[in-house]
């Protein structure tokens, strides 16, 4: 599948990247973007740039998508659907998991095939051995054509449901944005008193390590319902939470993040679990 010819539509840094990649694994790769001038680089490099959407389309088996969100695909693609019936359209534009749904049913209602997918690296990660993307569909489909997506980053194929790679995707992204928003406040407590964010960085970076040591034991009592209280309980936790929030308040801070999750813990004391292991949250999560 070493010269498959491949569409690329949204040439932001992300859909660059993926162009860049397929172009190095010998693909014939034509491009569009509202941009034109996006397209320079990605054309001096060997790739196509087509005049339309409804070219860009017709010039490949395989379209892929990299977009803001399933908005702008509407916007871009609704013109040219009539060039969409016996496409493969690869979507890894971002959205939630019910669009990715109902952007199925669009799909298939003109013919196409599409495969949802979520990108997890920044672009310059993109095509290196730590890239990795959700995908979810039609399994043959997928299969058809994971050789070719392959180098874009490692295949996470996670089942029929077009609405499972987002969710893979936005659960990942949950953590990653929740973990860097907590960084900026601890930064923040720290920086108030003096400290440099880069002196505390190797702190910071020790306790992110002991949550990945955590995640695995954590997620098996997510999975059994069951949360025994040990060293650690909710009611202590709280007590943890409410010293974050108190010390975020000493320095003037703005203290969304570390109110949540006092709020969280809140919850928890009240429905009872005060003994509980304070991977109990995921009870008080799930029954909100």
């Amino acid at each position: 599948m070493n010269s498959t010819p491949v569409t690329v539509i949204g040439l932001g840094p992300m859909g660059a990247a993926m162009a860049r990649v397929l172009l190095a694994g010998g693909h014939h790769v034509t491009v569009w973007n509202r941009t034109r001038s996006k397209a320079d680089d990605l054309v001096a490099e060997g790739a196509v740039l087509a005049a339309t959407p409804a070219e860009a389309i017709a010039a490949s088996p395989l379209v892929v998508l990299s977009l803001t969100d399933y908005r702008a695909m509407y916007d871009i693609l609704t013109p040219a659907a009539g060039s969409l019936r016996e496409k493969v359209v690869v979507n890894l534009s971002s959205d939630s998991p019910q669009a990715s749904r109902e952007a199925t049913e669009w799909f298939t209602g003109h013919g196409a095939q599409h495969v949802v997918g979520g990108v997890m690296v920044p672009p310059l990660l993109v095509g290196t051995d730590a890239s990795y993307v959700f995908y979810s569909g039609p399994k043959a489909v997928f299969d058809r054509y994971e050789p070719m997506l392959r180098p874009i980053g490692r295949p996470e194929y996670r089942g029929e449901d077009p609405a499972l790679a987002q969710l893979f995707y936005q659960a990942q992204l949950g953590i990653f944005l929740t973990t860097m928003a907590a960084h900026a406040h601890s930064s923040a407590i720290l920086a108030a008193a003096g400290v440099a964010p880069t002196d505390y960085a190797p702190f910071a970076v020790e306790v992110v390590d002991l949550v990945r040591a955590i995640v695995p034991d954590t997620a098996r009592h997510f999975e059994a319902g069951e949360h025994p209280g040990g060293l650690s309980s909710a009611a202590m936790m709280r007590e943890s939470a409410a010293h974050v929030v108190a010390a975020g308040r000493e320095a003037g801070l703005d203290n969304a993040v570390p109110e949540a999750v006092l709020a969280y813990y809140d919850k928890a004391i009240a429905a009872g679990y005060n003994t509980s292991d304070g991977s109990v949250l995921y009870e008080v999560i799930k029954k909100a």
